[in-house]
């Protein structure tokens, strides 16, 4: 356990926090119950948005409960921790509202970690407006449902800060450690913690205030907790020759000549900016009026400096590995990357804590936070019958899944047991298939190599897919499967919407000599 950081003095009177009515009040004179009633609002508004309007999971969540169920160190795209999480939940719950509310849990333990951060610098009530500013970000509501490694990276990234403050302010062993564990467990959420800690070490390196802490254990305990968390999926990266790697390349479109140096980073910079828009407005109604009389900083530099690498140090470092690599960048890249920015804005632009300003800043975050959550709700309830734009979360995964099972099972007199196809199609037969199927992700054992393929053939498998010619089976599904008989197809309707899905699919028959043979 860290030591209780120092608490400031309440940062008005008792007077004028008696005369606030309302909301306002209470957050001026008991801001962490405000805290808790904004992170208990966010955690069901947020639960309960997708799970009453997607009828189907996202492809995130179909392929965390394909790779999750196997339980390996490592797979062939990213790190294993989200897809373990979902797999606890489904063993333990079973219900698909449960992976909406863990991605509002990850995102409320970021933004406890950033208001404790906050806290010790600011005070309480700033801190809270410090979560309302970057709570105008899209990454921790609207697309934060669609729970993946972008999302479980948020409260380690938001605890690495604060352990960071609280170990160059203070000297404290346990927030160096802290800070190792938080920085080691990122990896394990996803290898983008990089951008995180090459400017914590270069930040170590270079400012004058932390270079002291290089003479001491600290750091270098970080380092060792951090690899001694790290060390597990390290040595698996090792035996797979890096795998996920590859996965990480084809995601970055590649230079096609010098103008990519400069075109990709500029992009990925004004995609971020435009993210933050709802974000800045929320803020301007803090920072606006400019106070009349000016408002003493009560931060010292340091600590600014600190607030200033959490909040655009790992957007720099992204920025400038597109700009050497002349690599794209994606846009969802974003989602850790200004965690700090509400602190940075506040600290930067002090304003005096008045009943008006904190009235307008919460009122503006209102708006924000109803917007995002009307949209949602348009994009997906009002506007499928007018737009017949494709949504993922309509998807009859369900009815195919039943179709399959059934189809097989009268065919061969046996449960399905595998499934070969696409990790939408299959992902999706095999978590809504009573049986719980395993997949064999695009007919590529090099993909599932926990598949024993032996016991695949004597079991049998559906082979499945949507796109291309339904009355062929694709040549990529054909390496294990060459011999399964092709059906006639089927449609099946979206769930909503006027959509149609065509499922061409194949019955691969069991053939108990394959048991034998093992």
């Amino acid at each position: 356990m860290l030591p209780a950081q120092p608490r400031r003095k309440p940062e008005t009177n008792g007077a004028l926090a008696a005369s606030m009515p309302g909301v306002i009040s209470t957050i001026e004179r008991r801001p962490q119950l405000a805290l808790g009633v904004f992170l208990l609002l966010h955690l069901l508004v947020w639960t309960a948005l997708p799970a009453l309007l997607y009828t189907n999971l996202p492809l995130d969540l179909i392929e965390a409960l394909t790779y999750g169920r196997e339980w390996q160190l490592g797979y062939d795209k990213l790190p294993p921790l989200p897809w373990w999480l979902i797999e606890v939940l489904h063993r333990l719950v079973g219900c698909d509202a449960a992976y909406y509310a863990l991605a509002q849990l990850a995102v409320i333990g970021a933004f406890a970690a950033v208001w404790l951060t906050a806290r010790s610098i600011v005070g309480p009530v700033r801190a809270l407006v410090c979560l309302l500013i970057i709570d105008g970000l899209h990454y921790f509501h609207y697309t934060a449902a669609k729970f993946n490694h972008d999302v479980i990276q948020l409260p380690f990234w938001a605890l690495a800060g604060y352990a960071l403050h609280c170990a160059l302010r203070r000297g404290h062993v346990a927030a160096w450690a802290l800070l190792g564990f938080a920085v080691g467990a990122a990896l394990w959420a996803k290898y983008y913690v990089v951008v995180l800690a090459l400017p914590i070490a270069l930040f170590l390196l270079l400012d004058r205030d932390a270079r002291k802490a290089l003479r001491t254990p600290g750091p270098w305990l970080a380092a060792g907790v951090a690899l001694l968390v790290m060390a597990p999926h390290l040595v698996w990266l090792v035996e797979n020759d890096f795998l996920p790697f590859a996965y990480a390349e084809r995601r970055a479109v590649p230079a096609r000549g010098l103008l990519d140096h400069i075109l990709h980073p500029v992009v990925f910079a004004i995609g971020q900016a435009a993210f933050l828009i709802p974000a800045l407005l929320i803020a301007a109604m803090w920072v606006w009026p400019r106070p009349k009389v000016a408002v003493a900083r009560a931060v010292d530099a340091y600590d600014r400096r600190i607030v200033t690498l959490l909040a655009f140090g790992p957007a720099a470092v992204t920025i400038a590995l597109s700009a050497a690599s002349g690599r794209g960048t994606v846009a969802m890249w974003g989602y850790p990357l200004w965690l700090f920015l509400g602190l940075w804005i506040v600290l930067e632009a002090p304003a005096a804590l008045d009943r008006a300003r904190l009235r307008r800043t919460a009122s503006a975050w209102a708006i924000v936070f109803a917007l995002f959550a009307a949209g949602f709700i348009a994009n997906y309830s009002i506007l499928p019958a007018f737009d017949h734009r494709y949504r993922a979360v309509f998807y009859p995964g369900e009815q195919l899944a039943d179709e399959l099972a059934r189809r097989f099972r009268a065919a061969t007199g046996h449960p399905l047991a595998y499934v070969i196809g696409s990790m939408w199609d299959a992902g999706n037969v095999a978590h809504y298939v009573h049986e719980q199927p395993r997949v064999l992700i695009d007919g590529d054992p090099r993909r599932a190599p926990w598949i024993d393929l032996g016991d695949l053939r004597s079991k049998g498998a559906v082979v499945v897919w949507t796109a291309g010619d339904s009355t062929v089976m694709p040549l990529g599904l054909r390496g294990v499967a060459a011999d399964a008989q092709v059906q006639p197809p089927f449609a099946l309707p979206y769930r909503r919407g006027d959509g149609v899905v065509t499922v061409g699919w194949a019955i691969l028959r069991p053939s108990p000599a394959f048991a034998d043979a093992r």
